[in-house]
Formats: structure tokens, sequence, C-alpha cells
């Protein structure tokens, strides 16, 4: 044997070789290297994206929260005049009760007051009556009208 039909031989598989590999073994290697690649850059663009999802879904959850928190103060607030506004209510019907409750009273002592000068005005005039008659039926000694007068201002 020759080395160098050895070597042609060596040649002549080896080309066979990679006509075999390049016709058969090549094309679905590098058709799955293609589908491989283009799944990872799939992958990261869908990473991307949701990762700027992400990012939109934080600051729209700040923005409802910084709303929700604006409208629950507007809300407190609002609160806190409608309880101002019922505190000034009750103070006025108070006013406006005490007042009335005021005016009741004085009507009720004017009214006693009145009442007790008439039975005043009726006891004084009894008792003048009854003075008249004590001095019609008594002499007309100055002695006992001084005396009489005493007794009707004792009374009075």
């Amino acid at each position: 044997m020759d080395i160098n039909a050895t070597i042609l031989g060596q040649v002549v598989a080896f080309a066979i070789f990679v006509w075999f590999c390049m016709k058969f073994v090549w094309p679905p290697l590098i058709k799955a290297m293609h589908e491989r690649q283009e799944k990872i850059a799939h992958g990261l663009q869908a990473a991307d994206q949701a990762g700027k999802d992400l990012d939109l879904a934080k600051e729209k959850a700040a923005e409802t929260l910084r709303e929700a928190k604006h409208q629950a103060a507007a809300l407190i607030e609002q609160a806190n005049k409608r309880a101002n506004q019922l505190v000034e209510e009750a103070k006025e019907q108070a006013r406006v009760e005490g007042e009335r409750l005021k005016h009741s009273a004085q009507t009720e002592i004017e009214r006693e007051v009145n009442r007790a000068k008439d039975m005043l005005r009726a006891q004084v005039a009894a008792l003048s009556i009854a003075g008249a008659e004590k001095i019609l039926a008594a002499s007309v000694d100055q002695a006992a009208h001084g005396k009489m007068l005493e007794q009707l201002a004792a009374e009075l």
C-alpha cells in the first residue's frame, strides 16, 4: 500500500463525510440554532415588554393611590365642614331655644308680678275699706286715729 492511495482514500472519505454533513446534518442544526435564536430574541423582547408593562402598572398604581388619597382627603375635609356646620346649627338652635325659654320665663314673671300686684291692690282696697270703717265707727280722736293708722300700716 502506498501512502498516496491511503491519503487519497482518506481525502475522498473526508469529502464524502463533509458533503453528507453539509447536506443532511448542518441544515437541521442551522435551522435549530436559528429557531433557538428567534425564541431567545422573542423571550428578550417579551421580557422588555413585561418590564415596560410593569413600570406602566407601577405608575398607574401610584396615580390611583394618589387619587385615592386626594379623594379621601376631600371626603375628610367635607365631613369636617359638615360636622362644623352641624355644630353651628346646633348652637343656633340652642341659642334660639334659650331665647324662647328666656322670653317665656320673662312673660311668666310679668304675669306673676301682675297677679301679685292685683292681689296686693285687692288687699290694700280691703284694708282701706276696713280702716275707713274703723275710722268712721270710732270717734274722731287724734290719738285713736294715729293708733289705727299704725295698725293699718302694720297690716300692709
